[in-house]
């Protein structure tokens, strides 16, 4: 009975499927003897749901009212102007912004996807990716293709980048990137300064040969990346750009606030014109009325009021940066180690995630289970949760993977 475009979808989550299994394992032989390296939440070192104290004492003192009632369909205004602050720092480029509420980071990158892509064109993001990119591509009717993320040495692939970036150009009135950077999902590498003035070189040369380019940043995780305004240095980088060159950045509460599903984030943009930026919140706000209407009052008012708590901010910060130490310890361990045994793992700069390239993720993934190590199996390798591995269970994890591929 679906529509032909409709028929035959059937969502297969490798993710949720790994943590399914993991859920099982743990009924059977119980929690202390399986190591939960599936989920992208953070688990403390007993492995419940880490959450923060501070945003679960303002949460719980709100009036409901302002828990349940309705947003305006762009989002709460002070909300906007909170998420802009907060994405930048000290790092706000000269250019005008724009800002609309969205159902997560994933409500923002549907948003970038459904209006700055062409229906039928190619999205173009890495080979090495979060795999909810090609279902939004699909849903949207567009499609995704990829350029190598790294090169034989894995450093950063800026020459595939460019032939890639440059194919697509000559088919194509104008093209979407996507970048997820710093701590990228699934491998936790971050472009350096010198990569992102690469990338921003290559578009820029499309833009000067009449093409429209539009770049989506997808920040979700910059909070466990390391230092706030060290890693936001490359957002200068976004100022005075050319008209035709249109930078969107994809912010989401779900991992620095422990808001995994409140579903609340915000598609920024960021352009050299005012006029783009009109145009960019009048179909954002159209979009949001025709998806989900409009986006979770409590979080967004959550947000503006820890933003402008003097007294609550800097707890909250600390407490934030207390969960980024301990899944850094996890995954220091897991990367001494995998370096000590000859294990190759993607280069790890921060996140919740480091990658191991496999050629058989899955028979390795299952393999895996004879320890009780549960991970998830991608394309091109194996994904490890540190942030939902504990550090006493890290420990050793590399060099079963090693041997569970031999």
């Amino acid at each position: 009975m679906t529509a032909t475009h409709a028929a035959g979808r059937k969502l297969k989550d490798a993710i949720f499927d790994a943590n399914q299994a993991c859920n099982e394992a743990i009924k059977i032989h119980g929690a202390d003897n399986v190591t939960n390296a599936t989920i992208g939440v953070v688990l403390d070192e007993t492995g419940k749901l880490a959450t923060l104290p501070t945003v679960e004492k303002i949460f719980r003192t709100m009036n409901f009212a302002e828990l349940v009632a309705y947003a305006p369909i762009s989002g709460l205004p002070a909300y906007l102007d909170a998420v802009i602050d907060l994405t930048f720092a000290d790092n706000k480029p000269t250019a005008n912004f724009g800002a609309i509420a969205t159902a997560g980071g994933t409500g923002a990158v549907h948003h970038a996807v459904a209006n700055y892509a062409e229906r039928g064109d190619a999205v173009l993001t890495s080979d090495w990716r979060w795999g909810t990119y090609d279902i939004i591509c699909n849903e949207t009717g567009k499609h995704l293709e990829t350029f190598k993320l790294f090169d034989d040495a894995l450093n950063f692939n800026i020459n595939d980048f460019a032939v890639k970036v440059d194919a697509l150009c000559k088919k194509q009135r104008s093209l979407l990137v996507i970048i997820n950077s710093p701590a990228h999902n699934p491998t936790g590498y971050a472009l350096t300064d010198d990569e992102w003035e690469k990338v921003l070189n290559v578009l820029k040369a499309q833009t000067s040969a009449g093409k429209n380019i539009s770049l989506l940043v997808d920040i979700a995780y910059i909070d466990f990346a390391g230092e706030k305004n060290s890693t936001r240095a490359f957002m200068k980088k976004f100022g005075d750009l050319p008209e035709n060159l249109f930078v969107m950045i994809a912010f989401s509460m779900s991992k620095s606030y422990t808001l995994y599903g409140q579903r609340t984030g915000a598609l920024i943009g960021v352009s050299s014109s005012e006029k783009i930026i009109a145009e960019f919140n009048d179909v954002g706000k159209y979009s949001n009325r025709a998806t989900w209407s409009n986006i979770n009052r409590g979080a967004q008012a959550l947000l503006v009021k820890l933003n402008a708590d003097r007294d609550f901010l800097p707890i909250y910060e600390a407490e934030r940066a207390e969960l980024y130490q301990m899944v850094k310890r996890r995954a220091d361990v897991f990367v001494t180690e995998a370096a000590n045994c000859g294990l190759r793992v993607v280069p790890y700069k921060g996140g919740f995630f480091i990658a191991v390239p496999a050629e058989n993720p899955a028979a390795v993934c299952q393999k895996l289970h004879d320890d009780l190590i549960f991970a998830v199996p991608l394309k091109l390798g194996i994904r490890i949760a540190a942030c939902s591995t504990s550090f006493e269970k890290m420990h050793g994890v590399a060099e079963k993977i090693l041997r569970a591929m031999k």
